[in-house]
């Protein structure tokens, strides 16, 4: 399924339920940071170099996290009007830009933390 097709379905999901009235792209942006919050408890407690949640039974919670993540998105992007295809491409435009390969490959700093670029 394309984004689309996936915002058709939360959409409908949504407006089945009646739940478009509460929907607002003030709420949907503190629904999306209240499941990225759940994404992320799950490796709370982990070894910092762990690739892995604490336990299993967090593990098998991560797909579902994410696709609550997903959902929100798609739904606050509809509601607020952005185009989420459009809007990643021209961000992915800036970031290369911004990051340029043969400057920043393998390193972790943000751009504004090259000091040759910012003399």
């Amino acid at each position: 399924m394309d984004l689309k097709a996936l915002t058709a379905v939360v959409t409908e999901f949504s407006k089945e339920r009646n739940w478009s009235q509460f929907h607002s792209p003030r709420n949907l942006a503190m629904a999306l940071q209240v499941e990225a919050s759940e994404l992320l408890a799950l490796y709370l407690w982990c070894d910092d170099d762990g690739e892995r949640p604490l336990t299993q039974e967090r593990e098998t919670q991560l797909a579902g996290e994410a696709a609550d993540v997903l959902h929100c998105l798609l739904n606050f992007c509809q509601r607020a009007n952005v185009d989420l295809e459009s809007a990643f491409l021209e961000k992915m435009k800036i970031a290369d830009k911004k990051y340029p390969v043969d400057r920043v490959k393998g390193s972790a700093l943000k751009y504004s933390e090259y000091k040759e670029w910012n003399r």
